[in-house]
């Protein structure tokens, strides 16, 4: 499925394709992961401990509490299976600010 990894240390938000739900966890490269919605279907998927971690780099979405470290962004239905997001990189970057 169509998703975006946001990482802050580096200031990128790339377009990647995910195959599963482990997945994520893997990228992240912590097994506490959690999601917080941003709407319309969309879900961003952060290590929960990111600043008990003390990991580097940090992000905010919207008016959303900000993140430390990797971040992605997928799309899930109603039921929260996971699908394609339906945000488009110019949208998601419009929303997004990293921070010093």
């Amino acid at each position: 499925m169509q998703a975006f990894i946001i990482k802050p240390t580096e200031k990128t938000i790339e377009s990647i394709e995910l195959q599963s739900r482990e997945q994520i966890n893997e990228l992240i490269g912590f097994d506490t992961v959690i999601a917080d919605d941003l709407g319309d279907g969309e879900q961003l998927f952060f290590d929960e401990e990111c600043f008990l971690r003390g990991t580097s780099g940090r992000f905010q979405i919207d008016k959303l509490i900000p993140v430390s470290g990797i971040g992605i962004i997928v799309g899930s239905d109603a039921d929260g299976s996971l699908q394609d997001t339906r945000l488009s990189q110019d949208e998601l970057s419009a929303r997004l600010k990293f921070i010093e």
